[in-house]
């Protein structure tokens, strides 16, 4: 038998000096960049090495309780142990759309159980791992199905300020023209519509619009139903599409149908939408990702060719979600009683935050801060304009130790009876010293 020739097995010893390694090839991923942390990321890490005792970081996303730690419900908690000590459960795979109980009560929640998209059997739910997860699976369809039809690849319009990831989302997904449409007003400390109707009056036809329908963030400034309508109607005159938001429901009013309502008037006016819904942060489910994608169609028809192409783009991306957070909110929310449960819990948690601002405001005016200070009062939700600039933001975490978002928002569940005071003089302090 011929002896196979081997090859040859002496190394340079100056190339494996070079490059670290015995083939002395360099690495496939020599050439890749450090990715720009986010501004949340480079806050949480200068916290961290912060070493004063009286630091404070208010810029993150969870709810925190009085104790300063993310807070988990009791319901949930009975509802976890009750599942874990089922004998009948199994574990097994969910369906690349995800539990059915799960996204017919989204939907529900979303929608309202009378809604008439729903009786006529129009509208898709997708169960997904997180409320990112959903806004890049509606990336993902819009991109598909406005293919067909011509190439699209945008434009979405993002309000300014917005979520920072939201752009590259929509651009992971193939969509590269975004732009911003005006929201927030420095001077008017609120939302600016005729800025924001002025510029969605330009976009162009089949433009994607993401609205948030409930606790904008990060600046807490919510539409009114007024300003809704005035803005529906121009979506509908200009043939836009509505991306609607729906992240923390229920934690910005305490109440489920009122936050939902934006996403029910437009699927009343008859219009195809898309919302992606989260239940981690009204759930406290901050470690499973309970996301939800709804999808309103104007034919009942055009159900089955959707439901397939979200299953296949399902499948490219996470094959198919997780079911135990899921299983729990639907569990919740299939029965009356611990709808109730749930809801009291929620309201406590809106209550508080809502406590906050009233304290706050109140500390900041004895102090004398500059400014008005009732748009703490006026804004809901976890999260909160402050209306800083970005030097003064810069002075709370150099000079006194408090993390705010460069924009000058900042979450009001994070402030408890042990800072209140502390971060009121800081805020009072960064507005009168001279930078």
């Amino acid at each position: 038998m011929k002896k196979m020739n081997r090859p040859d097995s002496k190394l340079n010893e100056t190339e494996v000096k070079q490059n670290g390694d015995a083939g002395g090839q360099l690495s496939v991923f020599t050439n890749v960049h450090t990715a720009a942390g986010s501004p949340e990321k480079r806050l949480l890490s200068a916290f961290k090495k912060d070493t004063n005792p009286g630091k404070a970081y208010l810029a993150g996303r969870e709810y925190y309780s009085e104790d300063g730690k993310t807070f988990e419900l009791r319901l949930v908690r009975r509802i976890k142990q009750q599942l874990s000590a089922d004998p009948t459960t199994r574990p097994e795979y969910p369906s690349p759309l995800g539990l059915t109980e799960f996204t017919r009560r989204a939907t529900e929640v979303a929608l309202g159980k009378s809604s008439r998209a729903i009786v006529e059997e129009r509208v898709l739910g997708v169960q997904t791992p997180g409320f990112t997860a959903a806004v890049r699976l509606g990336a993902e369809l819009l991109r598909n199905w406005y293919d067909h039809c011509a190439a699209w690849c945008g434009p979405v319009y993002l309000s300014s300020p917005c979520d920072d990831s939201l752009a590259g989302i929509f651009q992971a997904a193939g969509i590269q023209d975004i732009r911003e449409y005006y929201y927030w007003d420095d001077q008017q400390r609120g939302v600016c519509l005729d800025k924001l109707l002025e510029d969605l009056l330009k976009a162009p036809e089949r433009s994607v619009v993401v609205l948030s329908a409930s606790a904008h963030y990060p600046t807490g400034a919510d539409l009114s139903h007024n300003q809704w309508t005035v803005i529906t109607e121009l979506i509908m005159r200009r043939r836009l599409f509505p991306f609607l938001l729906l992240p923390p429901q229920a934690l910005c009013y305490g109440n489920v149908e009122r936050e939902a309502w934006p996403v029910q008037y437009c699927a009343s006016q008859g219009m195809e939408l898309l919302c992606a819904q989260s239940f981690s942060h009204c759930f406290g489910l901050y470690g499973e990702a309970v996301g939800h994608l709804l999808c309103v169609l104007k034919q009942n028809s055009l159900l089955l060719s959707v439901q397939s192409q979200a299953a296949t783009i399902v499948k490219s991306l996470w094959a198919q979600p997780s079911a135990g957070g899921a299983n729990i909110v639907a569990t919740v929310l299939s029965n009356p009683a611990h709808v109730v449960e749930w809801k009291e819990e929620v309201k406590h948690i809106v209550e508080r935050c809502m406590l906050i601002r009233e304290l706050l405001r109140e500390r900041l005016r004895l102090l004398g801060a500059p400014g008005c200070w009732d748009r703490l009062t006026q804004q809901s939700g976890l999260y909160c304009n402050t209306g800083l600039n970005e030097d003064q933001v810069e002075f709370l975490s150099q000079r006194r130790h408090v993390y705010l978002l460069p924009s000058g928002c900042l979450n009001v569940s994070a402030i408890n009876g042990r800072n209140l005071d502390y971060i009121a003089e800081s805020i009072h302090r960064a507005l009168t010293t001279s930078l």
